[in-house]
């Protein structure tokens, strides 16, 4: 997307994100949520904290601050979005096919160690084994409109035996390693607990 298109839709931009205004830990801050968005939605070259902040007339480290120690509820936020989506789902036209669950994983390169998660595993970003993250994604999909609803980090199992680097790492204490199926299966769960029907889901061999 171009500035302007971005600048365009700034408006409808910042009233969605309202929706989830008390999902962040400190509301003071929320105001970074739109600039860290409306970064990831520019066409910057590089996606990180130090070139959004930049853009935007933000100091590197507030942003740095508020995305690494300023988190918010997850849940509510999955939550919240369920119900968005559940709701505008019967309102949009829909193919054959009607309204499609697409279930699949994403992995990214990374330099170094400390990143959650991080190890030598395939990662779809290169198409073969690497330092990488892995996370599990819940589509929907229903004609043209598609959108992800729920995300979730893949925890090797090699990490989840060492807590003390999950601890080092911010990793909760009740995050531990699961298949990901059983990751995707918990988010079909709470998208359902959410009010989303589907008609179909879909998947790789994983």
């Amino acid at each position: 997307m171009t500035e302007q298109q971005i600048l365009a839709l700034a408006p409808a931009l910042a009233d969605y994100l309202d929706h989830f205004l008390f999902c962040c830990a400190y509301t003071q801050t929320f105001r970074h949520l739109g600039i860290y968005c409306r970064g990831l939605l520019s066409d910057l070259e590089r996606k990180t904290c130090a070139p959004i902040a930049l853009a935007a007339g933000t100091g590197i480290r507030t942003l740095q601050l508020f995305l690494t120690q300023h988190g918010g509820d997850q849940a509510r936020a999955c939550a919240l979005l369920g119900q968005r989506v559940a709701g505008l789902l019967p309102t949009l036209p829909a193919d054959d096919l009607g309204t499609v669950g697409v279930i699949d994983e994403s992995g990214h390169v990374k330099k170094g160690t400390k990143t959650p998660g991080v190890q030598r595993q395939h990662g779809g970003e290169v198409g073969k084994t690497a330092n990488c993250i892995v996370t599990v994604h819940l589509a929907v999909a229903r004609d043209r409109y598609k959108t992800l609803i729920d995300a979730d980090l893949y925890l090797p199992q090699s990490w989840d035996e060492d807590r003390p680097r999950c601890q080092e790492a911010g990793i909760p204490d009740t995050l531990h390693h699961r298949p990901k199926w059983e990751i995707a299966l918990a988010q079909v769960g709470r998208a359902l607990a959410a009010g989303v029907s589907f008609d179909w889901l879909t998947f790789d061999e994983e």
